[in-house]
């Protein structure tokens, strides 16, 4: 099986020892996605909302990069800051996944990179 890196700049760079992106065996990972500009690096300051929107829109960055689309996309994690935010996000989240939407785990977590509120991971079919 030969793994593959994907690299996109319309994600975040990574922050650590990490792909953006892995291509194998007809998948593709996605690492978790925080609400930063690919752009700028800013972090996305506003509503639970806003910073789904983002972490979604990075998430799309890799997965396109990798050749996949968003509709491809079978699983994805959510990790929360806060699951009293579960609301707002469920209501963005659901606005990239109208038809058959991926299966979900979302979880709360003590801290994440950055002490960001939300971070979104995915893994697509090619």
């Amino acid at each position: 099986m030969k793994l593959e890196q994907v690299t996109t700049e319309n994600a975040p760079k990574a922050i650590g020892p990490y792909s953006q992106g892995i291509k194998a065996n007809g998948f593709v990972f996605c690492s978790g996605q925080i609400p930063a500009n690919p752009a700028t690096g800013e972090l996305v300051k506003g509503s639970i909302a806003e910073q789904t929107r983002q972490s979604l829109s990075n998430v799309k960055g890799v997965i396109e990069a990798a050749g996949s689309s968003m509709s491809k996309i079978v699983k994805c994690t959510v990790f929360l800051k806060n699951m009293d935010d579960f609301s707002e996000m469920n209501t963005e989240y659901a606005k990239w996944f109208s038809d058959s939407p991926p299966t979900r785990a979302a979880v709360e977590v003590a801290r994440l990179p950055k002490d960001v509120s939300i971070e979104i991971e995915a893994i697509a079919l090619l």
